[in-house]
């Protein structure tokens, strides 16, 4: 049994997750500086530079770009709630659990919300949207890029064809793409953009970065009735984060030094370097689960989130004994599905600090000795030498590009 009055020890553990993401020595030691105050003068100056490297992280020029004192579910809430009032329609795409939580909060601010749904492992498709929208006064397109659930991505860019088609605005969920997929805000107009710190920034849990465009900076200041959480209203929060600097609560400090540095990093390797590698370790893992006779859950490339892969779980395999092997035998922690998904399939992560080539092989070493242990036939070695021959064949890594 634990003892509370033990020195804390957590074990280290591989990453390899949906997030959190291991992190940086860097962010580790940024943790670790000084603690000051939330309105020291030194502090509001040192907000400007977050803020600055995040708008270069979602590519985007606006001016109210800040991240929210909350996890990436608070980042979920504080778009919706701030966007829609009672009275406003909405229509939000669902395709897994993070999508439907989006619809889920919004179905709790009086708006009247159309869900439309596409099969889980598939992406929602426009077509439907549009329809959906047809002869109705949509005052918001809601979606998540990237849907941690399934690991599925969204193209973007037809949603907001359809938006503009539809007179509305668009919402869009970033937190398992941000660093790690094109989100590219003002290039496809995004209006309010939301993600998280623990995913591909590889920064820890616990802050959610957000981004709004001008047009909705305007509507939020015409709205009709108060935002429903007063801590998540942007109308207020924004001023903290603006040139008032006026007090609204007392953020996680330690926590904000933490998303400089990992921006830092980030900008340091380049979006384009991180994207790139990103998709080559993923590339690499899929090669190898394949040659291990393996199968994934989204069967259409297009529709694949590079930073979380889904992987079915072999017929006849015990898959929380599997996890279990991996976390107690070889340190790596990877999630099973969630809610009815639960026994379908293994999510893996590939984001951030964690999304390395020694990391990917290592996975793949060590689910053979364990799927092998466990009666599966499969060659040996076989994963191992097709993710080698992934890398062996894809465009070199630039210096500096494996964190």
């Amino acid at each position: 049994m634990f003892d509370p009055m033990e020195e804390l020890r957590p074990p280290t553990r591989l990453m390899m997750t949906p997030g959190p993401s291991c992190v940086s020595p860097r962010v580790y030691r940024a943790l670790a500086a000084p603690l000051v105050g939330h309105v020291d003068p030194w502090f509001t100056e040192f907000m400007s530079g977050v803020q600055e490297l995040l708008r270069r992280v979602f590519q985007t020029a606006n001016h109210t770009t800040f991240p929210i004192s909350a996890s990436g579910s608070g980042g979920i809430e504080t778009a919706v709630i701030n966007v829609l009032e009672p009275g406003d329609e909405a229509i939000v795409c669902v395709n897994g659990v993070f999508s439907d939580r989006m619809a889920e909060v919004a179905e709790r601010t009086g708006a009247t919300i159309h869900r439309v749904l596409a099969p889980f492992g598939r992406a929602v498709d426009p077509e439907d949207v549009r329809r959906t929208g047809q002869g109705r006064k949509i005052k918001c397109v809601g979606l998540a890029h990237g849907e941690t659930s399934t690991g599925v991505v969204t193209n973007i860019a037809p949603f907001r064809k359809v938006a503009d088609e539809l007179g509305a605005l668009l919402v869009v969920d970033s937190v398992a793409t941000l660093a790690g997929v094109p989100v590219e805000v003002d290039r496809h107009r995004i209006d309010l953009c939301f993600s998280g710190t623990q995913k591909a920034i590889s920064a820890p849990p616990g802050m959610s970065p957000v981004t709004v465009s001008a047009r909705l900076e305007e509507v939020l200041l015409k709205r009709k009735t108060k935002v429903q959480s007063w801590y998540f209203d942007l109308t207020t929060v924004m001023k903290y984060w603006g040139k008032e600097r006026t007090y609204h609560h007392t953020p996680p400090i330690p926590l904000i030094y933490a998303l400089h540095e990992a921006l830092r990093i980030v900008l340091e390797e380049g979006l384009e370097a991180s994207w790139e590698r990103h998709r080559q370790n993923q590339m690499a893992l899929i090669a190898g689960l394949e040659a291990m006779g393996m199968s994934l859950f989204v069967q259409n490339p297009a529709d694949r989130l590079t930073t979380v892969t889904a992987v079915n779980i072999p017929s006849g395999i015990d898959g929380p004994k599997v996890r279990g092997r991996l976390l107690n035998d070889f340190n790596i922690e990877i999630s099973s599905g969630l809610g009815e998904l639960k026994t379908k399939f293994w999510r893996v992560g590939l984001m951030g600090y964690s999304s390395q080539r020694g990391n990917v092989l290592l996975f793949l070493g060590a689910l053979e000795r364990i799927l092998l242990d466990l009666g599966m036939k499969l060659p040996a070695g076989a994963g191992l030498a097709a993710a080698a021959s992934s890398y062996a064949n894809a465009e070199p890594v630039a210096v500096g590009q494996e964190k």
